[in-house]
């Protein structure tokens, strides 16, 4: 992570950022493996939580429940809870593929595998183990 541009990096397999003692400014919480209450616990009291994405397993609308559990939480107190939902357009794409060209961006790939060990990379995946994307090689 210090790689692509981390500050600090916090190896969640060793150690709980809710029991630091620290106060962040930003949460960009993507995995949603912790309750929504730690979150806003370990904010600073003008901080933003960006809700990005639910934990899997949960049902199709637990990732609506936490937005709107973060809608109506951010109407109370200081703390901003705000949602990121990607929105890929072409353009993004070819930006994003000259900068790869160029050198300027490398994808942090974990583990790549053919179309038919597809099952493998989905139960792999499933262990929520990987340190970066996994590649699906289509020949």
């Amino acid at each position: 992570m210090r790689a692509i541009g981390a500050d600090e990096v916090i190896d969640y397999t060793r150690e709980d950022f809710t029991t630091r003692g620290q106060g962040y400014d930003v949460l960009f919480d993507v995995g949603a493996d912790r309750s929504f209450e730690d979150c806003r616990r370990v904010l600073t009291p003008n901080g933003t939580l960006v809700l990005a994405g639910a934990a899997g397993g949960r049902g199709f609308l637990a990732p609506v429940a936490r937005l709107l559990k973060g809608q109506l939480a951010s109407r109370i107190g200081g703390q901003r809870i705000v949602s990121f939902v990607a929105k890929v357009t072409y353009e993004d794409l070819i930006a994003l593929k000259e900068l790869v060209e160029a050198g300027k961006l490398s994808p942090v790939i974990d583990r790549q595998y053919s179309l038919s060990e597809v099952p493998d990379a989905l139960r792999y995946l499933g262990t929520r183990a990987a340190r970066g994307k996994i590649v699906i090689a289509v020949h």
